[in-house]
Order: structure tokens, then C-alpha cells, then sequence
């Protein structure tokens, strides 16, 4: 129904101990029907008030409240609480719609159009909503966790409808905490910069450092940026922490260069409010020139869902740094909001990958994928390419592997102070054996998961002087993959957790320049052809066989490898 009453009643004022309420909730703990019971804030109403009148506004409250009594039905009960806000308190009887539905149903109702001669108004509402006796048992409790609803609502937006949640409620409660504590948090010293080391991959050499952000909170503790960051957005101070963040990681590169380190650069994260400041280029090279470093030095880290904002100010901003030799990174890519087209229109010198993809290589298919598509498609460009959140040393050898050109992870080191930091750029190398150039032995990985079988296959083939790696599963063949340079693969056809053909298939897409041969007691003519026909193996050998045959398959098995026109070694 979108008529309102003409003449309504007044609808009555919720009291702390009103009987109405008491009853529904008393009926619900005693085994009776239970409740649910929602918070309505009208969004935005004080202006309204401002711009109309406080009688228009008086009036709209009057119809509102009218109109939801009469479209909630006999069972409901509504009351004013507040200047613009309401009660309702609905028994969840068989026929009444779910808790999120009911929600739901009562939004609505408010953004009914309503005339308020000789206004027109459109209103909307955020709904909280708590349950009895699930959220609370008495009407104290149930009117905080509605409010408290209310308050999770806001958090994410207005003209929401939100059931309580204690975990969020902990969160709502920090992030008032924060608000009132932030703004000074400068001004009492509370921020400190950490940094984390960049390796370049070639040879383990630090060639970078990120400045991150932590907020040594009086109330909190120790605070990384995803605590604390949106609630500065929200109150305007990120700007003026995100300048902080720039002339302290300026100064402390500074001294850095003072050491001698001139070679190396710093990574800063750079917020979409700072880019969209008309005169952040400006406050970029003023901080570059007092603290006395050289625009070469220095890398923005940008997000892509900046750019995806005013993207003629940002696209004027990026390029404008660019030109003054400023690097840019952008960051977490392949998560944000932004489109491929931004790689081609931006001024960026780097991608970096998420670390949600680095996390699942080289087992999952899917972030096996993503991760070398965007090392392409970055070479491609004419970008570098950094990886964030390398961990394991199978991660690092496949991407090492793939070309990937810079590494960030605790791998390498964890975020740590600026002393520490120091004492990693003395060293200047990190993990020297993993970057150890890769031996041009000839490496053959063996896959079989029968011990005997492949015992008996190292010893054939130890005599002819390859490099034997041997694996007794497909999860530990392709953990030996990630971290060696492996020429040729001899995998057995049934094994358990996956077949031969399906293990090299996966093989030829991760590592397309080995040679690959299945060796089996099973022969699926089928299967056999389909595999070689899609060149996922080389040769199909079978069980039994002859030593000197076998011994000969291999040894032309490497001559195809070592013939390939376009086969390289990390090193």
C-alpha cells in the first residue's frame, strides 16, 4: 500500500518497562512463541528537518509510524524511540515471514513515497534486528542487540538490514575505540613504519624495501593498516597519516643512503584520497626533496581500485609522478575493481600479484594459471613483476621457474623495524642457496608409487651419471618440480591419488619444455593415444622392461630435450 493516513494517531513512545514488550518477551522464554525484534533509523532525517521544517518533519514521523502499524498486521507492535527512530516487535508466528524477510518487508515500507504537503519525501531506513530468545532473554538485552544491529548496519552502508552478530558487535565496539583514539594518534607518536624486504630474483639480492604501517594502539595494541585504515578513510585523517607514512619512509631511506646503500629502492602505499588530492605530486617531491633522496629511489604502491575511481585526476597524477621518475607498483593484481585496460592507459612500472594466488601454486590449477598469465601478460608490457606472500621454498622455485622478476614474503623476512631492516641490507643477499645457479647435470625425476619398483629404478639409471630425484607420489613429484630444474620425467601410468597421463598433462602446462614419458604394466590404448596426440607425453614405455632399452628411451629423452630451440636454465 503506498497511501499513507490522512489523521493518524500518534504512535506511543517506547518506555523502559513497557508491559506490551515485557509480555513478548517473558512468552518467548517461557516455551511461547519467540520474538524478533528490530531497530528502524531513518537515514539522513535530520535533513529534513534542516531543509523542511521540524513540522513537515514531525508529520512524517507521525504518518511512518502510523503506516507501519497498519501494514505490520495486528500482531506487531511499533513505537517511537528517539527523534526518527522506531520499534517493532514481531511474534515469529508460522504464517510471519523469516526474521531476514520480515527485515526486508519493513525497509520497504519506509521508502514508500509520502506526502507531506507541499514536499514529496522519499525516506529509507537501516533495520537492525536481534532475536528472543536466541540474542537475549530479557527486553534490556534485546533493545542493545538491536541497536547494536543498527550499528553493524552503518558499518557497512545505510538503508541495510542486518540480524545481530556478537562477532561483528566486538568489531563495532573496537572500531568506536579507533575513531576516538586516531585522530590524535600522530600527534602522541603512536604510528612506527616496519619494512619488508623485496629480493630480486635472479640472484637473492634485496633490492627493496616496503614501508608498512602499524599502530601501536594505547587501548588496541599493535594495529596493521586493515584495522584501522577504513575507520581513518571514514573520518578524513588518512590523508594526513598517509603524508606521515611518506616523510618518515623518505627520512629513513635517507639514512640509508647516507650508509651507502644507493641502489635500492622504497616502497610506499599510496591511498585513492591521496591521488585524488589536486596537489599530492606536489607534496610527493617536496617530502622527496627534504628528505634528500633522488626520484629513482622511490616506488607508490598504488591499488586498483583507485583507478578505478576519478580516473582522469588519478590518470593525471599517475602520470605526472611518472614523469618525474617516481616509480609505481600496482598492487594486490587480479583482486580489485580495475580492468585490464588500466595496465594499458595507467603508467605503472610493476604488477604485483596477490598473494591469495601465490598461496595455492603449484597445486591448484586455477591460481597456477592466474599467476603465470599475469607474469606474461606483464613481460608483455614491458612491466616487472613481483610476487607478494612467497612462503615455501616450492613456492619461490616456481616462480623462480616462470620468471617471475621480484619476490616479497617471510620467505625472506617478516615486516621488521628499521634497525633490523638495516642489518638485512648489509647482508644484501637472502636464502643464497636457493639462488644458487642450477647445475647443467642432467636431472630425470622418477615417479612411482611401488618402493620396489622405484628403488629398482635409481639403480638402473644412477650408473649413466643423471641427477636422480625420486618421488612416491604425485604431491611430492611436484614439490620436487618447483624446486629443481628437471629435464626429463619417467612417471608411472596407475597410481593412486592420480594417473600417469594426468599427472604429466598438468606437468606440460606448468613445465612445457620437459620430456615426459609414462611407464606402465597397464596398457589403456585409449588414454595413451589421446595423451600423446595432445603432446602431454613424449613416449608410452611398459612394464616389464629391458634395462639397455629403457636406459636408451632416456638418453633420447634428454638429446630432445637439449634439442629444443627455446629451452633455458634459472641461473
Amino acid at each position: 500500500m503506498s497511501a499513507y493516513p490522512v489523521a493518524p494517531p500518534s504512535i506511543a513512545r517506547l518506555g523502559a518497562l513497557d508491559p506490551d514488550l515485557q509480555a513478548m518477551v517473558e512468552s518467548a522464554m517461557q516455551g511461547g512463541t519467540p520474538l524478533m525484534l528490530l531497530h528502524v533509523d531513518i537515514d539522513h532525517f535530520r535533513s529534513i528537518n534542516e531543509n523542511m521544517g521540524a513540522d513537515v518533519g514531525d508529520q512524517a514521523l507521525l504518518l511512518l509510524g502510523q503506516h507501519l502499524s497498519t501494514q505490520l498486521g495486528p500482531e506487531a507492535r511499533v513505537w517511537r524511540q528517539g527523534s526518527d527512530e522506531f520499534i517493532v516487535a514481531m511474534p515469529r508466528l508460522p504464517q510471519v515471514p523469516s526474521p531476514d524477510a520480515f527485515g526486508a518487508f519493513v525497509r520497504d515500507q519506509v521508502e514508500l513515497p509520502m506526502a507531506v504537503l507541499p514536499y514529496t519525501l522519499f525516506l529509507t531506513a537501516t533495520v537492525g534486528m536481534a532475536l528472543c530468545p536466541e540474542d537475549a532473554t530479557t527486553v534490556t538485552g534485546l533493545l542493545q542487540c538491536a541497536e547494536t544491529a543498527v550499528g553493524q548496519a552503518k558499518h557497512e552502508g545505510l538503508n541495510l538490514v542486518r540480524r545481530y552478530a556478537r562477532d561483528a558487535a566486538i568489531s563495532i565496539r573496537s572500531d568506536s575505540i579507533i575513531a576516538r583514539q586516531i585522530v590524535n594518534a600522530i600527534d602522541n607518536n603512536e604510528f612506527r613504519l616496519h619494512y619488508q624486504p623485496q629480493i630480486n630474483a635472479h640472484d637473492g639480492r634485496v633490492v627493496g624495501m616496503e614501508a608498512l604501517l602499524r599502530w601501536h594502539s594505547p587501548a588496541l595494541g599493535v594495529l596493521i593498516p586493515e584495522r584501522f585504515m577504513h575507520v581513518a578513510e571514514k573520518l578524513g585523517v588518512i590523508v594526513q597519516i598517509g603524508d606521515w607514512v611518506l616523510r618518515e619512509a623518505f627520512r629513513q631511506a635517507r639514512v640509508w643512503r647516507d650508509w651507502g646503500f644507493d641502489d635500492f629502492e622504497i616502497a610506499v602505499n599510496v591511498s585513492t584520497l591521496q591521488l585524488l588530492r589536486p596537489n599530492f605530486v606536489m607534496e610527493v617531491l617536496e617530502a622527496m626533496q627534504a628528505a634528500g633522496i633522488p626520484p629513482q629511489m622511490v616506488v607508490l604502491e598504488v591499488r586498483q581500485n583507485a583507478l578505478a575511481k576519478d580516473t582522469l585526476l588519478v590518470h593525471r597524477t599517475l602520470a605526472s609522478l611518472h614523469r618525474e621518475g617516481v616509480r609505481l607498483t600496482l598492487d594486490d593484481f587480479g583482486m580489485g575493481d580495475s580492468n585490464l585496460d588500466s595496465l594499458v592507459r595507467f603508467a605503472v612500472d610493476k604488477i604485483k600479484i596477490d598473494r591469495s594466488f601465490v598461496k595455492g601454486v603449484p597445486a591448484s590449477n586455477r591460481e597456477v594459471a592466474i599467476t603465470c598469465a599475469i607474469i606474461a601478460m606483464g613481460h608483455q608490457l614491458g612491466m616487472k613483476v613481483i610476487a607478494h606472500g612467497v612462503e615455501t621454498d616450492i613456492q619461490l622455485g616456481f616462480l623462480r621457474r616462470n620468471h617471475c622478476d621480484m619476490f616479497q614474503g617471510h620467505l625472506f623476512g617478516e615486516p621488521m623495524s628499521a634497525d633490523d631492516a638495516g642489518a638485512v641490507l648489509r647482508r644484501r643477499y637472502l636464502r643464497a642457496d636457493a639462488f644458487a645457479a642450477t647445475k647443467p647435470d642432467r636431472t630425470l625425476l622418477l615417479l612411482d608409487d611401488e618402493e620396489n619398483i622405484l628403488r629398482s629404478l635409481v639403480r638402473l639409471f644412477r650408473r649413466d651419471g643423471y641427477r636422480i630425484l625420486a618421488a612416491s607420489s604425485v604431491n611430492d613429484a611436484f614439490e620436487l618440480l618447483a624446486t629443481n630444474d628437471v629435464q626429463v620425467i619417467l612417471s608411472d601410468q596407475r597410481m593412486s591419488d592420480m594417473s600417469g597421463t594426468e599427472f604429466l598433462g598438468r606437468v606440460r602446462v606448468l613445465y612445457p619444455d620437459t620430456v615426459r614419458l609414462v611407464l606402465s604394466g597397464y596398457t589403456d590404448l585409449a588414454t595413451v593415444t589421446e595423451a600423446i596426440n595432445r603432446g602431454e607425453i613424449y613416449r608410452f614405455l611398459t612394464k616389464p622392461w629391458n634395462d639397455d632399452d629403457l636406459r636408451e628411451h632416456i638418453r633420447q629423452a634428454f638429446t630432445a630435450y637439449e634439442n629444443q630451440p627455446h629451452h633455458r636454465v634459472v641461473g
